[in-house]
Formats: C-alpha cells, structure tokens, sequence
C-alpha cells in the first residue's frame, strides 16, 4: 500500500498520484524522490564515499563476508518473503545478497542520496526497483515481507523513528534484519569520519526494536573473533583529521584473504545456530508483533 507523504492518504494504484490530494513525488535523476532536499547533501554520511565504497565493496573481506551472512540469515528466518525492501541500500552491493536469497522476490533498494541509485540499480539488473528515500519517513504502508537496514542506523540520529516506519511498512508477519556497529568502547576516528551517531550498547538494538513493536527472532554478534585486531586498529584511529577513512578498507590481498577466511569461519558458526556476545557488528532479525 502507498502512502502520501503530503496528506497521508493510503492508496493502491499502479501510479505514485495521490487519489486524494493529488499529490506527486518528485523525480531526482529518472529515480523517485521522496525527500529530494536531501538527495545531495545530509548529515548521515559524505554523499562522495558512495563512489569509493563501490570500487572497494567487492573485493574487502568484511563486505563480502558480511554479504553471505546476510543471504544465510534472510533465507533462514524469512524464507517465504516476496517482497523485499533494503533501507539505505547505497550503491546496492548487499542487495546482490538479497536476489541470491529471493531469486523470484520482488526487491526494493532505497537510498537517501541520490548519487547511489544508478549503481544499485545496475546491480538489480532490471529485476528490482530503486528510488530515494528518506528513512524516518517511508512512503509505504503494510507493503513489505522483510525490511532489511545494514550499517545504516547509526547514521541517522532518530533510529527509533525508523525502526516505527519500518514497523508501519511491514505486513502482518513480517520482519526485519538489521545490523549495526556495536560497543560504544570501539569509538574511534572512523566513526567521526562515517558521520555515525552512536556505536550499539549490546541490547540497545534489540530493546529499541521490542518497543518499536518487535518480537526478536535472532540476536548474535558478527566480526567476534576478529574483535582485538578491530580494537588494537581503532585505538590508533584518535584524530579524524589526519584519517584517510578508505584506508582501512584497502588491504593487500594475502591478508584481505586471510582476514575473509576467518570470518568465513565465523559466519558458518552463526549460520549453524551458534551466536556470539561480542563482536564489531550487531546482527538481529525481529517479526512484526500482531
């Protein structure tokens, strides 16, 4: 079901016209916008990293591994989803993850900045559909199976506010899958330098979940045996100004793959049913509560 962003009119026609107000969203690059004030510039992240992280995202060992978790996760706890949406969904490299989990689903990219949108369209291959949006306001209501939102709530300041969208835009039985970066000891500068607002308590996620309206299917850690590494690396990260922020991501191969194999590890353990308390991410899949 569409919902009007200008008068909150709900409406089921092919077209994006409200068939009370007569309301229309904008188009911002052929994509729909929805919130296109803030399709260029907001203070979620730097609209620029959006072309860095697309050369770097398929060959970085936590992108991908977090990738396989994310299809392992979708198709276990959500199996009979159709219509899928990710929130955030950037230059759209997690949502190759998604068309492996649901080959026949329909999938749903959003992404605020517009700059995303061709990339994560491309990487649908015509079987999907993108446009831009703004989180805290979804224009849709009881309309998805699964929302998917991965490293992307801690970017925006009212997290729970997502949280109730996403609630509203699910139908009955549906869920979510979330991760974000957790243990506020972590800060360092590249959390400055990714625009977070917060690194997650271990249950913040979860608690804000339960009170969004969730019942918690599955809560683990991920990147846990690779947890003092992580430390040691972001302890040497004070100064935001003098931090190249790609850097991290730009690793040589031998250790890329040595890193990838660990987490591999990691992720089949996960994937068999065993979670972790601690780790650098935080994974949790939740149900709709009727």
């Amino acid at each position: 079901m569409k919902l009007c962003l200008n008068c909150a009119q709900r409406f089921d026609t092919a077209s994006w016209k409200c068939v009370s107000c007569g309301f229309e969203p904008e188009t911002v690059g052929g994509y729909l916008a929805f919130a296109p004030d803030l399709a260029e510039q907001n203070d979620g992240m730097d609209a620029a990293s959006h072309a860095q992280l697309d050369q770097l995202q398929n060959k970085n060992f936590w992108f991908k591994a977090r990738n396989r978790l994310v299809r392992d996760l979708a198709k276990q706890f959500f199996p009979s989803a159709n219509r899928i949406m990710e929130v955030g969904c950037g230059t759209g490299f997690v949502l190759v993850a998604l068309r492996q989990a649901f080959p026949s689903g329909v999938i749903t990219g959003s992404e605020i900045y517009a700059s995303g949108l061709g990339p994560a369209q491309k990487r649908l291959s015509g079987s999907g559909e993108v446009l831009q949006m703004d989180a805290r306001k979804i224009p849709f209501r009881e309309e998805f199976d699964l929302i998917c939102a991965f490293d992307v709530l801690e970017h925006i300041t009212e997290d729970t506010d997502v949280l109730s969208q996403m609630h509203e835009a699910l139908k009955p039985g549906g869920g979510v899958l979330l991760s974000v970066p957790q243990h506020p000891a972590l800060w360092s500068a590249v959390d400055d330098c990714s625009f977070h607002k917060r690194r997650y308590a271990a249950q913040e996620l979860q608690d804000k979940c339960r009170d969004a309206g969730f019942n918690i299917m599955r809560t683990t850690s991920f990147v846990s045996f690779l947890l003092p590494l992580m430390a040691l690396a972001r302890l040497k990260k004070k100064d935001a100004n003098t931090l190249d922020a790609a850097a991290e991501l730009k690793i040589s191969g031998f250790v890329n793959s040595g890193l990838e194999a660990v987490l591999e590890v990691e992720r089949r353990l996960i994937s068999a049913g065993i979670s972790f308390p601690i780790g650098g991410s935080r994974f949790v899949a939740a149900v709709k509560r009727t």
